[in-house]
């Protein structure tokens, strides 16, 4: 069965600013759906806004109540005019769409919304063979790439020098430009090299040109989808860029970068060639010094600098950086929901909403966050508790049901359970239950040591929790159970034994008064 096309998706990155065909080649979605899409929005005037708070699933019933086919009513916008207005100076399809809406209201025909009307001047460019004027937008596209030259920092033991591989970004329009030293070209090293670039510009552009390296595309066929690397696609959607690689051997697809290259070439790397460079932090302290002149030098050919451009005319048109920075994740699949409403990660609990209770999510693991995911849609996100902490609970009041924020009697019974084995299995079960801030968290704790009774009978049970509170302040199952396995209460259970009995015959053995010869001798 085919999937279902991700309707609140595609309005999203239609808001952000994306087109028809870069939302359909990023998200690896037919064009005929995302036009398909965009088209029942703009009929029924459905923005974004509107739906934000909506899930993926209601959003699509929304669009698709039941399957229909719908008639083209709209007025011609005559393309071939169009095209040829395009090259006079100053005009926009923006501007031709507005004075094409007017000529409608004027004529009472139906008129088509603006991204129908871009979508159908790009099918007739296709259909023609013909191609629009490439010129650039601010905003709209960030160039990247590694530079060929490198430079090097020398061992202070050895002397040898180690290769800097420099990572060059470009904003085309303003040819402001960012350079970043690292050590090697590996996937995490592109990706970080990313979030720093788009911290160096204080935002995001529409677009992301990159080579075809490795550690970024998977696929680049001369037909059909490219595919992107997971992580590389993830951070692209993090940040709202579509990420774009060049056609294959066209570097003229991302020529800015290309002449950035060679311009630091010169303005950095010969600049810098006879400076000793000690550490990568002091290398990049120099490049930046080094950038700062080259992007605040003058153009020879265009009024301003790099820099002037970028803050006068450019920066305004970036999209703002997310809240929270990208974090290079991993991602566990098919972790199932407990009946406390929470997942396990690394011997620590998770709350999800508890509608999930016994269904299946992934977790997608960063540096110090946790979020939860059902079908590709985030549930919870969570500070991720550090490596070494365990048996802790993360939970939103959200994500329980009413009787979890009530509790009422099960607690104790649970308890009355443990007091009625011993003292000490009482007290290792109150100290189970003052751990948790919600008493269901300690359920499945506590149940889990009382049925180690079932197993080894209460008498065993007792003397392990009894052995357990002389070394650990909060004895768990994985405590009681190694007990329990290995006999060491038993052993412990020996020994208290006879230290009783010693202590009980303190004042030693008395023989009678035939022994030392009495009357009767």
């Amino acid at each position: 069965m085919a999937s279902k096309i991700k309707v609140k998706l595609i309005l999203e990155l239609q808001e952000s600013g994306l087109s028809r065909n870069t939302i359909a080649e990023t998200r690896h979605m037919s064009r005929s759906s995302v036009s398909n899409v965009l088209h029942i929005a703009d009929e029924q005037s459905i923005s974004f806004d509107m739906v934000k708070d909506k899930t993926e699933e209601e959003v699509y019933r929304m669009f698709y109540p039941c399957k229909h086919s719908t008639e083209d009513l709209y007025a011609s916008p005559g393309y071939a005019k169009v095209h040829g207005e395009l090259k006079k100076t100053g005009v926009t399809l923006k501007l031709l769409w507005q004075e094409y809406q007017d000529q409608c209201t004027k004529d009472e025909t139906l008129s088509m919304g603006y991204t129908k009307y871009c979508d159908g001047y790009g099918q007739y460019l296709l259909e023609n063979s013909l191609t629009s004027h490439l010129y650039h937008k601010p905003g709209i596209i960030t160039e990247v790439d590694w530079s060929g030259p490198t430079m090097g920092i020398a061992s202070r033991d050895t002397g040898e020098v180690a290769k800097a591989y420099l990572f060059v970004a470009t904003l085309p329009f303003s040819q402001y430009s960012y350079v970043e030293a690292c050590l090697d070209m590996k996937e995490n090293t592109w990706l970080l090299c990313h979030v720093h670039m788009w911290d160096f510009f204080g935002g995001v552009t529409v677009r992301t040109v990159c080579d075809n390296l490795k550690t970024g595309v998977v696929l680049h066929p001369r037909e059909g989808d490219i595919i992107l690397n997971d992580d590389y696609e993830a951070l692209g959607s993090h940040y709202m860029t579509a990420i774009m690689p060049t056609g294959i051997r066209k570097p003229k697809g991302k020529a800015s970068v290309e002449g950035s290259v060679g311009k630091i070439a010169t303005a950095i790397i010969a600049k810098l060639r006879n400076v000793t460079f000690w550490s990568l932090p002091e290398l990049n302290q120099a490049i930046a010094k080094a950038l700062r002149t080259f992007n605040n030098a003058m153009f020879q050919k265009r009024s301003g600098s790099r820099s002037e451009v970028f803050y006068n005319e450019e920066k305004a048109y970036l999209h703002g950086l997310p809240a929270v920075p990208y974090e290079i994740c991993s991602w566990i699949y098919g972790r199932s929901v407990n009946p406390d409403c929470h997942v396990v990660y690394a011997k620590n609990r998770y709350s999800c909403p508890y509608r999930y209770v016994g269904k299946k999510v992934d977790l997608k693991i960063g540096g110090s966050s946790l979020e939860i995911f059902y079908r590709s849609e985030r549930l919870s996100t969570h500070n991720k508790f550090p490596d070494y902490v365990a048996n802790k609970y993360s939970t939103h009041e959200e994500d329980m049901p009413d009787q979890f924020k009530n509790p009422q009697w099960d607690d104790t019974r649970i308890k009355d359970w443990a007091y009625s084995i011993g003292k000490s299995a009482g007290e290792v079960i109150d100290r189970i239950f003052s751990t948790v801030k919600i008493k269901e968290q300690g359920y499945n704790s506590s149940l889990s040591v009382l049925r180690l009774g079932k197993t080894y009978s209460e008498g065993r049970l007792e003397t392990a929790c009894e052995l357990a509170l002389t070394k650990v302040r909060i004895p768990r199952y994985h405590h009681l159970k190694a007990i329990l396995a290995s006999n060491q209460d038993q052993i412990y259970l020996g020994k208290k034994n006879n230290q009783g009995k010693t202590k009980g015959d303190a004042r030693g053995f008395v023989r009678g008064s035939d022994y030392y010869g009495g009357e009767n001798s």
